[in-house]
């Protein structure tokens, strides 16, 4: 009985023993699964390097790029755009400038031309008077006249045409020199020298007589006018 009860137990403890080495054979193949799941991760991972190689370059150009300075200093090229946009627009702000002041400077010569050039007309119309058209000769200087002098001459006109007619008087000047003598704002000076030869019915041949005379010229509008005469020695 002892033996039968011995030999009995025997098997339990052999039981206990072949579940555990089924266990720990399982346990092997369990590991290597997980073994091979890694060996195919790096193949994957591998293979994915070897096809896209430039991938890991741009990552590892991507990396570099993050340790650069994040502001560089500007370049020489920048630097010299700018200073040649300034210089541009220095050089275009100084024509302007000087454009205008040329403008300005040929305007007003313009006008002291003009002052000149209506002062000899206004001369010759006074010295020059035929008593065969005497009207539209003294219509002719009313209407390069304004202001004292046009007032003045208009009230005087009509003496004066009865004068020339009477001694059919006839003169011619002639402008030997004129110059501008003053200038303000709308109006100027000029002296103008003339050389007035006479003729009438009485004294046909007469010497030519010179006169001076300081006229006012006034700018009336878009026109300029004589506004006074003075007779000087």
């Amino acid at each position: 009985m002892s033996d039968s009860t011995t030999l009995e137990e025997q098997p339990e403890p052999a039981e206990v023993v072949e579940p555990e080495g089924e266990s720990g054979q399982a346990g092997v193949p369990e590991a290597q699964p997980r073994d091979e799941d890694q060996d195919e991760t790096a193949d994957e991972t591998q293979e994915d390097a070897d096809a896209d190689p430039e991938a890991g370059e741009d990552d590892a150009q991507a990396s570099d790029g993050e340790q650069e300075s994040p502001k560089p200093a500007p370049s020489k090229v920048r630097l010299a755009i700018v200073v040649g946009l300034a210089a541009v627009v220095a050089m275009a702000a100084l024509a302007s400038w000087f454009g205008f002041h040329a403008y300005q400077s040929h305007q007003a010569d313009q006008q002291r031309k003009l002052y000149v050039q209506v002062a000899r007309q206004g001369a010759i119309n006074l010295t020059t008077i035929d008593w065969e058209h005497v009207d539209a000769d003294i219509e002719r200087i009313l209407n390069s006249a304004t202001g004292t002098f046009y007032d003045d001459f208009q009230r005087r006109s009509k003496p004066f045409i009865k004068v020339v007619q009477h001694f059919q008087s006839k003169s011619v000047g002639t402008i030997t020199a004129a110059a501008l003598e003053s200038e303000s704002d709308d109006a100027a000076q000029v002296l103008v020298a003339v050389s007035v030869k006479t003729t009438t019915a009485a004294a046909p041949e007469q010497r030519p007589r010179a006169w001076r005379m300081r006229i006012t010229v006034q700018q009336v509008g878009d026109e300029a006018k004589v506004a006074n005469v003075e007779f000087v020695p």
